[in-house]
């Protein structure tokens, strides 16, 4: 703080000067350090293919789809969310391939697909694909232009 006397009296200011030089040296830490930052769960975003009969379903693997009324199946057999760690956990158990997809609606909040997510990955998931019901593969891969 500096104080100035002059002829029309005394005058306080702040000198911002050295808040700056500080503001200045931590955007360049955090710029530095930003990259650096590691996520621990790799994701692996499957590409889009055409839509999938469930005739070509091979036997061997584990789909659980989730409607919007939160309607949960496995295979296309319903089951109760309560009782879907219980059942994913006894069937990857019994498995050397632990991997599964999550097919939700387009239009489901995504916190409630995460708690499907979460219940896999305590169950034994190894590796979580997330499939995308109610949209064709050339809508979700083509965002819609446009400010509205």
């Amino acid at each position: 703080m500096g104080m100035a006397v002059g002829k029309k009296g005394v005058r306080s200011d702040i000198n911002i000067t050295p808040y700056i030089d500080i503001l200045l040296v931590l955007l360049i830490i955090f710029m530095v350090s930003a990259p650096l930052k590691t996520h621990e769960e790799p994701i692996k975003v499957p590409k889009p293919a055409s839509v999938t009969d469930p005739k070509n379903v091979k036997p061997d693997m584990i789909i659980v789809e989730m409607d919007l009324d939160h309607t949960l199946r496995i295979n296309q057999q319903p089951i109760t969310i309560d009782k879907l760690g219980s059942t994913l956990f006894e069937v990857f158990k019994r498995r050397l391939n632990r991997n599964m997809f999550i097919r939700g609606d387009a239009a489901l909040p995504y916190g409630d697909v995460f708690k499907i997510l979460d219940i896999a990955k305590h169950s034994g998931a190894s590796d979580i694909a997330l499939l995308q019901k109610g949209a064709p593969p050339q809508q979700a891969a083509n965002p819609p232009k446009g400010g509205k």
